[in-house]
């Protein structure tokens, strides 16, 4: 920690409540964990968005030698931030650097974007080490770009991604991104970032979240929201039946939780709009308090094993 990055933890420490002294019930009628929360340069960054979007807790996802800045944001916000970290899967000492971020302190890998196979031996290496370490293994799956020459992200998941939950039982898997979402219909085919219309019973990803109890659900991201905004009498089916396997997440760029300079060329619908704030009106109106409750809040510490 640098000294502008100390007195910056000093003068936020003064300001702003520790998790004991916030009203659990905020403005979403329950308190709100981020599961997909990018770590920002400076400790103000990381608070300003959170409190803006009515979030009490995230969960930071940091690549490599990020201890320093998370130890500075959780002195910042003392109760309001767990972190994952990520590391390049194809670097021979990546269990070594994974092992050694899980000894200090962190609950889990992530978020795992790697131009690779989603079956491939660079992620297999990963799975097999996040059961032995009992850690959540939060991965990016995408298949068409979002900008020109962009690249798959852990490719192939409709097609192999079965496989993996079967050969890996003991792992912890969360789904994230746009190949995972977009697979909830059954007809969807690579062929769109962000497909629309109604969904079409069947899909992939809500058949392996019944059928295998180590898969999850990241509800982050354009992905998310536009999965769920699809269909509304599916949404509200899909979040009863999956009610226990979803967990909420951001993964927003704006800069105040209320939009500021958020930009995603890839949905002009979202310019200008938090994505947090997005989800969490769409969950809410999509079901019950109880279930809200359970994605937004109670499934994210079950999965990481803290209290709630």
């Amino acid at each position: 920690m640098n000294r502008r990055e100390f007195l910056e933890t000093i003068a936020l420490a003064a300001v702003v409540p520790t998790l004991a002294g916030q009203d659990p019930a905020n403005e979403w009628g329950s308190p709100v964990f981020d599961l997909h929360f990018h770590l920002r340069p400076q400790p103000a960054s990381n608070l300003a968005h959170l409190d803006g979007a009515g979030v009490t807790k995230a969960n930071l996802l940091t690549r490599g030698g990020a201890l320093d800045q998370v130890k500075t944001v959780q002195a910042a916000a003392p109760g309001r931030f767990t972190w994952f970290n990520s590391y390049d899967v194809t670097k021979a000492d990546a269990e070594q650097v994974l092992t050694q971020a899980v000894k200090n302190g962190a609950q889990g890998f992530g978020e795992m974007k790697f131009h690779v196979a989603a079956d491939g031996p660079e992620l297999r290496r990963m799975y097999a080490l996040a059961a032995d370490l009992r850690v959540p293994i939060l991965i990016h799956f995408q298949e068409v770009d979002h900008t020109p020459n962009e690249g798959t992200w852990s490719r192939g998941f409709a097609k192999v991604f079965e496989s993996v939950l079967k050969a890996y039982p003991k792992t912890t898997f969360v789904g994230h991104a746009d190949a995972f979402w977009a697979n909830v219909s059954a007809d969807y085919h690579d062929e769109a970032v962000y497909p629309t219309g109604p969904i079409k019973r069947g899909g992939v990803t809500d058949k392996w979240l019944g059928d295998y109890a180590n898969l999850f659900g990241d509800m982050s991201a354009v992905s998310g929201t536009n999965a769920m905004s699809r269909d509304p009498q599916f949404t509200a089916d899909f979040l009863k039946r999956h009610q226990d396997k979803l967990l909420f997440g951001s993964d927003c760029s704006c800069s105040d939780g209320h939009g500021a300079g958020y930009n995603n060329p890839a949905a002009p619908r979202m310019a200008g709009k938090c994505v947090a704030r997005e989800t969490l009106s769409l969950l809410k109106r999509s079901t019950s308090p109880v279930i809200f409750q359970k994605i937004v809040w109670g499934n994210a510490h079950r999965l990481l094993r803290i209290p709630a």
